[in-house]
């Protein structure tokens, strides 16, 4: 069961969040869903299969490769768009490339918290959250794991749900990357490196633009540039 929220009227987006995330705290906690709804957009926020309202399932065969994008292609399908925008945070963003990949065809796509070597290369921070899921409670104060952990607490996340969930995550290469020649902004937070160069992935797709705001990785979150940016990016 994938479980979703609209919020607006208007051209459809469909926003998807990050790890360990859900919808309301990537798109709607802090402002940025309705500030774009407010701009004359449909709103759609999906959870993620294992997180949020979704399903989650801790069986490893209920997380085939590519599964989140498969997901997203099938509320598409479901709520009937042929005509919208697309955007994703960090793992959303990775999974709207998959999208795209797959043959989404949105108009234009927004990549937030993302870099290229996040898009080519999962080895080390796969390796980071597995670390994490494994064991959340042991995480070092002051650490990235520990802060990890913690926003998982937050939210609510089930680790013998996401671990699996992990194995499904599939690299995107670089020739692929250069196939996807429709407008894209890429917007990062200045101090946001965990997974790699924005600037880079914007330069690597044909029609990318990069946007720096404020913040680390889950600092810019709670940004009100991140959804200025997104909103300025879909109406400009």
């Amino acid at each position: 069961m994938l479980a979703w929220r609209e919020l607006g009227e208007g051209r459809p987006l469909v926003l998807i969040h990050g790890l360990f995330s859900n919808a309301w705290t990537n798109w709607i906690r802090y402002g940025h869903a309705a500030r774009i709804a407010a701009a004359g957009f449909r709103v759609i926020m999906p959870d993620l299969r294992a997180h949020g309202e979704s399903g989650a399932p801790h069986a490893v065969d209920r997380y085939p490769p590519d599964i989140l994008a498969e997901d997203g292609l099938a509320l598409i399908d479901h709520l009937g768009l042929g005509d919208f925008d697309l955007g994703g945070y960090s793992l959303g963003a990775r999974t709207v490339v998959r999208m795209l990949v797959a043959g989404a065809v949105p108009r234009r796509v927004a990549l937030g918290g993302m870099g290229l070597e996040g898009m080519l290369d999962l080895g080390s921070r796969l390796g980071f959250f597995r670390g994490v899921l494994a064991d959340p409670e042991g995480q070092v104060r002051s650490t990235p794991g520990f802060a990890a952990a913690a926003f998982l607490k937050t939210t609510g996340g089930d680790p013998q749900a996401l671990l699996p969930l992990l194995g499904s995550f599939v690299p995107t290469t670089r020739a692929a990357l250069a196939t996807l020649a429709l407008p894209a902004l890429v917007y990062c937070g200045a101090e946001d490196r965990d997974n790699g160069s924005a600037e880079a992935l914007a330069e690597t797709l044909p029609r990318g633009r990069y946007v720096e705001i404020p913040g680390n990785h889950m600092s810019a979150v709670v940004r009100p540039e991140l959804g200025a940016a997104i909103t300025d990016f879909l109406t400009g």
